[in-house]
């Protein structure tokens, strides 16, 4: 199901690091302006103790806490959070605007399997995806630790997920046209790091894709390994090398890209929902 392009547009096209989120004590939606201002303090007294730093001017941190009621899958999964650091630098005038120097973005998209079975006074947004400085990551993340009780860890990827998300989106129709499939394999036990790009055709992998698929809507694990199989095959037909012994890092298609480190650059609005809600599991599955 699509989402308001305008309003999903901040999460596209930008590097969005993963974490899986503990469900949050007490935490109440109508407080929104409170906890801004709240965590505006913490940042600025942290960085009175000479934490995250900028370089070169002071700089004013402004914090804007605001929920986002088209990033959901169902009743039960709460609105989006997102929440914006901004800054205006003290040399600036006052009618210039504000610049956003760190976003992350609390989200459940069929996160039913946790909701359903919280208690009351827990809001359940497992996922967290957060693009700026590591210093305001560790900042944010501190905060809501502290205030709801709630723990944050990085969301990595296994290569049989990355398997999935390749296999999925490779599948997917676009109106326009695409860029390539590509997987990057790193070769373990090697002095030198060693990295191998494997890209193919758009139109190819959604072949090979739909020749693979039984029933269209549904994925099994089977199909996954035939398709990837397939491309392993090939590949040891034209070079001789068997990537099946490689470890799969990263996948890169039109719809989104993912890195095994728990990466995840998103590229398409259409598919911005599917996306989320593939790594709401992945974030419910570590949490449990």
């Amino acid at each position: 199901e699509s989402v308001d392009p305008q309003k999903t547009a901040f999460a596209l096209r930008k590097a969005w690091t993963l974490y899986s989120v503990t469900p949050l004590y007490r935490f109440r939606r109508a407080r929104l302006r409170d906890y801004a201002r709240l965590l505006s303090a913490f940042i600025a007294a942290e960085r009175q103790k000479g934490l995250a730093v900028e370089v070169g001017a002071e700089l004013d941190i402004k914090v804007a806490l605001s929920s986002l009621a088209e990033l959901r899958g169902s009743e039960l999964d709460q609105a989006a959070l997102l929440v914006q650091l901004s800054s205006r630098s003290q040399a600036s005038s006052r009618n210039s605007e504000d610049k956003v120097v760190w976003s992350g973005w609390f989200c459940s998209m069929f996160g039913d399997d946790l909701s359903e079975n919280i208690p009351e006074d827990f809001t359940s947004l497992p996922l967290f995806l957060s693009h700026g400085a590591e210093s305001y990551t560790a900042l944010v993340g501190s905060w809501f630790q502290k205030t709801f009780d709630c723990c944050f860890c990085r969301l990595a990827i296994s290569p049989q997920n990355l398997s999935w998300m390749v296999a999925m989106w490779a599948g997917c129709k676009l109106d326009r046209a695409a860029s390539a499939v590509e997987l990057v394999f790193s070769v373990p036990r090697l002095a030198q790091p060693l990295d191998i790009s494997y890209a193919i055709h758009p139109e190819d992998a959604k072949a090979l894709w739909d020749t693979v698929q039984k029933t269209p809507g549904e994925i099994t694990q089977e199909e996954v390994d035939v398709f990837m199989d397939c491309l392993y095959a090939h590949f040891h037909r034209h070079f001789k090398i068997h990537l099946s012994a490689a470890k799969l890092v990263k996948v890169s298609t039109a719809i989104a890209s993912a890195h095994c480190d728990g990466i995840v650059k998103i590229l398409h609005s259409q598919y911005l929902p599917g996306v989320l809600m593939l790594l709401t599991e992945l974030a419910i599955s570590q949490i449990q």
